[in-house]
């Protein structure tokens, strides 16, 4: 995948709380000896991902103390949006619910990416995380795709937004969260920590990682 860069006229947008733009990255710091020992084999594995993608960005994206990983090699079952810290090396996770063009039988588990309008399914690759905005399920966050694999989602509309079926009570009631038109659809409190910790300029990647 090629990174596509040049697209930061994009992100001279209210942020809804008087949080600009223009903000420059802060140096990455190195995992302390504490995060370290703490975190776990995966989520080792999901900050190495995650500072293999900041890297490979570089200035594309405009802050990196935190870079969003989402794992699709999961299912939808567990928890695999994580906040990856480049600064502290710890990582928060949460629930995200996959495109219905990328699990047409909704077995709960990712089978493809698309890239393609009108096919309703989730794409792979590096994303900006761009302004605030509402739209159908309200306060959302706009992307732009940076990587071959994922250079419509503006056109496609694909963005990070809350939806109920999306919500950790699906899990109790059906076993697995429900399907999204190709966003990256989160429960509304989750959403919350989103709203506030990934957008802004920052880098949500998506593709497949696994615990194994």
């Amino acid at each position: 995948m090629t990174p596509l860069l040049g697209r930061r006229h994009f992100l001279h947008g209210s942020l809804g709380a008087g949080l600009a733009l223009t903000l420059p990255g802060r140096a990455l710091a190195a995992t302390t000896p504490a995060a370290a020992a703490s975190t776990t084999p995966y989520e080792r594995r999901v900050l190495e991902a995650a500072h293999t993608q900041a890297a490979r960005v570089g200035d594309a994206v405009w802050r990196k103390d935190i870079v969003g990983m989402a794992d699709f090699a999961l299912p939808s079952w567990k928890p695999r949006l994580h906040f990856a810290n480049l600064e502290n090396g710890t990582v928060r996770s949460f629930l995200l619910a996959h495109g219905r063009g990328s699990d047409p039988e909704h077995s709960g588990w990712l089978q493809s990416f698309s890239n393609e309008p009108g096919s309703l399914a989730t794409s792979r690759g590096a994303f900006l995380t761009c302004e605030w905005y509402k739209g159908k399920y309200g306060t959302s966050i706009r992307l732009v795709g940076l990587d071959d694999d994922n250079s419509a989602a503006l056109e496609r509309l694909i963005v990070v937004h809350p939806a109920w079926y999306a919500d950790a009570a699906m899990l109790d009631k059906y076993g697995k969260l429900g399907r999204s038109e190709g966003c990256f659809a989160m429960g509304d409190a989750d959403f919350k920590q989103a709203l506030w910790h990934l957008s802004g300029g920052r880098l949500l990647y998506a593709d497949r990682i696994g615990e194994d």
